[in-house]
């Protein structure tokens, strides 16, 4: 359940409340809005929520039940749209990021030119994979910690903050020592012990849809994470498996719109994994930019005919460059800018 407080309500009647939901074993979440403050009842059963006497306290204006089961991730949760900050750059405001880079770390080389190419074409955050899952034993895996330390270096060059994927509960504390923020990939978007590590940590966490799954098993297994402490949530619609073999994924452009009315948590869309084929990517970009996406993430290879995976859907950086300035202006048309 959540206690809604009325506007401008003091601190000390918003104090009381949170002291009386600790004093009865609940855990408490605050989100906080400009005039208003809604406290998160975490973990509310049906005895609480029959017998509840928080609306005769002072402050408070009403009590709610959250009927989905994705209590934190919900609407209902938060009006307001979480803006996740990452070193200076905020995902979820006014502005649409762009999370450009290779699928796969290759080299040194290659990913610092790769992130001076993005960066100069306007994007705001670097992505890259060090480990990665391959439906094939025999596909490249990763360069593991030595491409996180070339992440890092290309980060330190550009001042791009970092995205990666970590794959496994026992390689989050080596990926968050230089990662900027934790990437889900749809194979891991259910492993349960996985999103728990990831609960207990403050870095961001950028949750993929599930290769079938459907947009309630998204939101809940970001609740997974959000229940753990960790609000700085973002999750991602990269395409799902259906009967279509045209393209790598069917892209959900409705799933963009649906999720910005359930959740108040940031939506990125990425058009690469969606289709597979770089001469797409360009308009489902677009697409998404205008079904009201807050972030994109597009994968970029200074030559893709050798990339060592997801060559087919990358962009070249003069591809990139040249659709970073179509995609201003599909923003500008719809009150944004990137």
């Amino acid at each position: 359940m959540i206690i809604v407080m009325k506007t401008h309500a003091e601190p000390k009647d918003i104090e009381a409340v949170v002291g009386r939901v600790e004093e009865l074993g609940y855990k408490v979440h605050l989100s906080r809005g400009e005039a208003r403050t809604i406290i998160g009842v975490i973990g509310a059963d049906e005895h609480l929520i029959q017998n509840s006497t928080f609306e005769v306290m002072d402050g408070v204006e009403r009590t709610m039940r959250v009927m989905q089961p994705y209590k934190l991730a919900s609407r209902d949760f938060s009006e307001a749209n979480t803006v996740i900050d990452v070193n200076g750059v905020k995902i979820g405001g006014s502005k649409i990021i762009v999370m450009a880079g290779p699928c796969s770390v290759e080299s040194r080389a290659m990913i610092l030119e790769t992130a001076h190419a993005v960066k100069a074409a306007g994007a705001t955050v670097l992505r890259g994979g060090a480990f990665k899952p391959r439906s094939s034993p025999y596909s490249f895996q990763g360069l593991g910690e030595e491409g996180l330390k070339f992440l890092a270096e290309a980060r330190e060059q550009t001042g791009l903050p970092v995205i990666t994927e970590v794959m496994s509960p026992e390689d989050v504390t080596l990926v968050g020592e230089y990662t900027d923020i934790f990437q889900v990939g749809a194979r891991n978007t259910q492993n349960y012990s996985l999103l728990k590590a990831l609960g207990k940590q403050k870095k961001p966490v950028f949750l993929k849809r599930g290769i079938s799954g459907t947009i309630q098993e998204l939101l809940m297994s970001a609740e997974y994470i959000l229940a753990g402490g960790n609000m700085n949530v973002m999750v991602c619609e990269r395409g799902i498996r259906t009967y279509e073999t045209a393209t790598r994924n069917t892209f959900d452009i409705n799933a963009i719109p649906v999720l910005k009315e359930l959740s108040h948590l940031p939506v990125v869309a990425d058009p690469a994994h969606g289709t597979g084929m770089y001469q797409l990517v360009g308009a489902i970009s677009k697409a998404a930019v205008a079904a009201g996406a807050d972030a994109l993430m597009l994968e970029v290879h200074p030559d893709p005919s050798h990339a060592w995976s997801d060559g087919a859907q990358s962009l070249t950086p003069q591809r990139f460059a040249k659709l970073m300035d179509e995609l201003r202006l599909v923003a500008q048309a719809v009150g944004r800018e990137i």
